[in-house]
């Protein structure tokens, strides 16, 4: 059952089901799907996807390939590679072990390293597009393998080319490894998260320790059930289930002033706060448990984290449906509060909002 490769455990079986622990039976098991004409869906850490109960009509194909490496490029400046199975949290880790800064904000994100780019994974205002050089990938419509840099792909807020050319969760491009510059120094990249400046004592803009970021990253994780955990129900879910949304700035103006708002590359838009949203919209840490207005969604199997609003959590028995029962109720609830409609950041496999 693919829920068991999953971090929110729902999801029926795959039509069929291939491990791949090294590169060559990746591409090998994606070029066979592809010459049988089957859908093709890749599972790393399964942190960002919700699957449908009936399962998956297609190839599944579990990337489990390994291996992390340096390469020294000067002037205190290191090239990281790793593989695109590599768990994600433990390269943030060899990093700092190593002596290098420009990862530890993104400590704690569940999933693989070959995920990262996809989505431009971040937090606490890190995401890997500030420090990916490059993705080697598989292209599966010229049949080779091929490198693309940070600037083809075309990274913006939780997306990517690899993204943008994906087809109900299936890509052109297979990544195979990434790779990251960072520098060979004991101090952080700039911290740029308001929350996480004053934990670490510092202004906005300014460095800590690289080692001191990371903990006071994965407490703050933790304290919002951001950090899979087996034994905490909180963290079993896709992490935050809506991306923050960026939209004209005259809608602040519909918003109460104490409404957070963020600056963003695009001219005359604005980010918003999801977790804000859906909190003011009524739907309280824990929503869809029993004694709240969300029970009979799911009957107390799925609900908002008892931490975090922007996470759904699998109480235990919880269906895809029972997931998607209460993300479309939080939706439903902000667009007709704020008339501001939020964007699913999971892939929904078999499943639509």
């Amino acid at each position: 059952m693919l829920k068991n490769l999953t971090t929110t455990a729902v999801g029926g079986p795959a039509q069929r089901l291939v491990r791949a622990d090294t590169e060559a039976q990746l591409i090998e098991a994606v070029q066979q799907a592809d010459a049988r004409g089957e859908q093709v869906l890749l599972i790393g850490g399964g942190s960002n996807l919700v699957i449908a109960d009936a399962g998956y009509v297609g190839t599944a194909v579990q990337i489990a390939t390994r291996g992390i490496r340096l390469e020294e490029l000067g002037e205190d400046k290191v090239l990281l590679l790793a593989a695109a199975g590599e768990n994600w949290d433990a390269v943030v880790e060899y990093s700092l072990a190593e002596g290098l800064s420009g990862l530890e904000a993104l400590s704690g994100i569940p999933g693989c390293a070959g995920a990262t780019p996809v989505q431009n994974v971040g937090a606490y205002g890190a995401d890997v597009s500030q420090s990916l050089a490059w993705a080697r990938v598989w292209d599966r419509r010229e049949g080779a393998v091929m490198m693309l840099d940070n600037q083809q792909l075309d990274f913006s807020y939780r997306h990517s080319l690899i993204k943008e050319t994906s087809v109900d969760g299936s890509p052109r491009y297979v990544v195979l490894e990434v790779a990251f510059t960072l520098a060979r120094s004991e101090s952080s990249a700039p911290i740029r998260y308001a929350e996480l400046a004053r934990r670490l004592g510092v202004e906005a803009g300014q460095s800590a320790e690289a080692a001191k970021v990371r903990q006071t990253v994965l407490d703050l994780r933790r304290s919002k059930g951001m950090v899979y955990e087996a034994k905490d129900a909180d963290s079993h879910s896709t992490g935050s289930f809506f991306t923050n949304p960026i939209v004209e700035q005259g809608i602040l103006e519909q918003l109460p002033q104490n409404a957070p708002n963020y600056p963003v590359a695009e001219p005359g838009m604005v980010k918003l706060s999801a977790a804000w949203l859906i909190d003011q919209a009524g739907f309280a840490k824990g929503y869809g448990l029993e004694g709240t207005d969300g029970f009979e969604l799911a009957g107390g199997r799925a609900s908002l984290s008892t931490k975090h609003t922007l996470a759904i959590t699998n109480r235990g028995e919880a269906s895809a449906q029972d997931i998607l029962a209460v993300a479309r109720a939080v939706r439903a609830g902000v667009q007709e509060r704020f008339g501001i409609k939020l964007v699913n950041e999971p892939l929904l496999i078999g499943l639509s909002l």
